[in-house]
């Protein structure tokens, strides 16, 4: 427990809050820019259980951003979940990390969270995202989204049967398939920004503190912005309202195709 005293000085953790993170299970979907911070501070910080899920490989361009890879990563080839495990094995061995190479998607998502804490999203897109908020909200895990896009990100936290969730957010927003990072760009000081945010709200909401964040938080780092926004729950959300899911439909259609 050495390793952790500057953290249990701090008196919102203490060592009954060390102790409660290293009983606590996450799971990080995507090992890009976002999770691999996201996975570095959640590791130093004595996460006991870290499951780490991407499908990708390392490539170059993601050397900008991505701070649990080098130039050996890409020269090899390595699964990006399984280069985060051998970094980070180095940083931390009193924790349990696991790399799953895994594409997310309806069939899969289940089993990649139905038996952690709480979820973390690092994905890129809202439709994995939104399969992500399915799959917490019927088994009533907690989940972060965030994301980042040029100079701008934002993030929210999801609390099943307390406050909205991500489709109520969608409803009120709307989705477009919109820029990405390869077309539009993101500087690096932003992704860290944004899973540095991600990861202390991951951290407070495994102590149950008071303090977690029921607001949005959307920032602007190259203007100088930071807005929060407040959301209600959506009375006729079909999904944490109606527990109308796909995914319960997807099954159905593969069971009845003999899948």
């Amino acid at each position: 427990m050495e390793r952790y005293t500057r953290q249990e000085v701090f008196s919102f953790i203490g060592k009954d809050g060390q102790k409660k993170l290293l009983e606590s299970r996450v799971t990080i979907i995507g090992m890009g820019a976002l999770g691999t911070v996201s996975a570095n501070n959640l590791c130093r910080a004595g996460i006991g259980h870290i499951r780490m899920v991407d499908r990708d490989y390392v490539e170059l361009t993601n050397l900008h951003r991505q701070i649990l890879f080098n130039e050996d990563d890409v020269r090899h080839s390595i699964p990006k979940a399984v280069a985060a495990f051998n970094h980070l094995s180095k940083v931390n061995s009193e924790i349990t990390l696991e790399p799953i190479v895994s594409d997310v998607n309806f069939g899969s998502v289940e089993n990649l969270i139905k038996d952690v804490d709480l979820v973390l999203d690092a994905t890129d897109n809202f439709e994995t995202r939104l399969i992500i908020n399915e799959a917490c909200i019927k088994h009533t895990i907690p989940w972060i989204y965030c994301g980042a896009l040029g100079s701008q990100g934002m993030t929210m936290n999801i609390l099943p049967e307390i406050g909205p969730c991500l489709q109520c957010f969608v409803s009120v927003a709307g989705t477009s398939p919109g820029e990405t990072c390869s077309t539009f760009g993101v500087i690096n000081m932003l992704t860290g920004t944004m899973a540095s945010i991600q990861s202390a709200e991951a951290i407070k909401i495994l102590l149950n503190s008071e303090q977690v964040r029921k607001s949005i938080l959307t920032l602007d780092l190259w203007s100088n912005s930071f807005d929060f926004i407040d959301l209600e729950k959506n009375d006729n959300c079909p999904v944490c309202v109606h527990k109308q899911y796909e995914l319960d439909r997807t099954h159905l259609e593969r069971k009845e195709k003999g899948d």
